[in-house]
């Protein structure tokens, strides 16, 4: 089943079913108004939403055509935004370029940080920043929105709170990040608000690309209409989805509607840093990564952050081509 909201106006927007090949979509506010209250009642609603999709798919129920560019993020406002950082390698790295020791526990403990959540942009609005100096990169991540989750949950059971998945653009403000950092309070200015796929899809609808509370399939990031990444998002994953929910939830509980973030897809070669996707490799899912690696090969970075006029294209595709969430693709424009 896959789900998307359509703007109408209102701040959250109205739900639709979406057929397989993001064509068409038909109405579901008569079910739930909205994604959020589907998830507040979702062993009711779910079942009504399936056979909706199924009606769809028989072209049984009235449609129209469906449009990227008419979609909000799946959540236009969350409830919860917690977003981690399961590719250690990328941590590392980020590490490593500026001279520091990644300590051991970061392989035993998911590093996670709880991001804004009151507004979300849509996943064709443009990326509105003040100032290029402040280091604008993309992020392309995966994330799921659970049901509830008690506090306490072990990872396995977790795994079965997972409602939906769909991609991620967690925009980070890279020159912004160490003195936010250097306070020790965290992030805050430096993550503005991210934005999702057009569509959200339930883990049944991604066949075998979905196991073990990960994402078996290469992740599409593009710079201005060039290839920039293609890291398996099921591959270096250190920490699976359950590991990330229980992580969340250690001392509280998750209420219905909880976005949990995988943090950048990151690969290694061959033990060491990925290369380029124009030099054979499969890239980066962030320009931090590559002026990491940069900085550790030669000592500065020569690769910049997004300026205004760029545009970075997210987007997940399967077996056959087909994309599964929709794209996320956004342009930097200036305030």
């Amino acid at each position: 089943m896959k789900l998307a909201t359509l703007k109408d106006g209102s701040r959250d927007g109205k739900l639709v079913v979406v057929n397989e090949r993001l064509t068409f979509c038909t109405d579901a506010s008569h079910i739930a108004p909205t994604l959020q209250a589907a998830l507040d009642d979702w062993d009711t609603i779910a079942p009504k939403l399936a056979l909706l999709a199924e009606s769809l798919s028989h072209e049984a129920v009235p449609t129209i055509r469906f449009h990227e560019h008419d979609a909000l993020s799946p959540l236009p406002r969350a409830f919860q935004w917690a977003d981690g950082s399961a590719y250690v390698n990328h941590v590392e790295l980020v590490r490593k370029a500026r001279g520091a020791q990644m300590p051991d526990s970061f392989w035993t403990d998911p590093l996670m940080y709880q991001g804004g959540s009151d507004t979300f942009l849509a996943p064709r609005d443009p990326i509105r920043m003040r100032d290029e100096a402040w280091g604008i990169d993309m992020e392309g991540e995966i994330a799921v929105i659970t049901g509830d989750v008690p506090m306490g949950i072990s990872p396995a059971d977790a795994l079965g709170t997972i409602r939906l998945v769909m991609l991620v653009n967690d925009v980070s403000l890279r020159g912004l990040i160490p003195a936010e950092l250097g306070k020790g309070f965290g992030f805050f200015q430096s993550k503005p608000s991210s934005t999702f796929s057009p569509v959200a899809v339930t883990p049944d609808e991604l066949g075998d690309a979905w196991k073990d509370g990960k994402l078996h399939l290469p992740l599409q990031v593009d710079l201005n209409g060039a290839p920039f990444g293609r890291a398996e998002a099921g591959v270096d994953m250190t920490f699976d989805f359950g590991q990330l929910i229980a992580h969340a939830a250690k001392s509280r509980d998750l209420g219905a509607g909880a976005i949990i973030g995988s943090g950048t897809v990151s690969n290694k070669l061959d033990g060491g840093p990925g290369k380029p996707v124009a030099e054979g490799g499969v890239g980066y899912s962030c320009i931090a990564e590559i002026r990491m690696i940069e900085t550790i090969k030669d000592g500065q970075a020569k690769t910049p952050f997004m300026k205004f006029g760029d545009t970075v294209r997210i987007e997940m595709v399967d077996g056959d081509g087909h994309s599964i969430f929709g794209a996320i693709e956004q342009t930097v424009e200036k305030v």
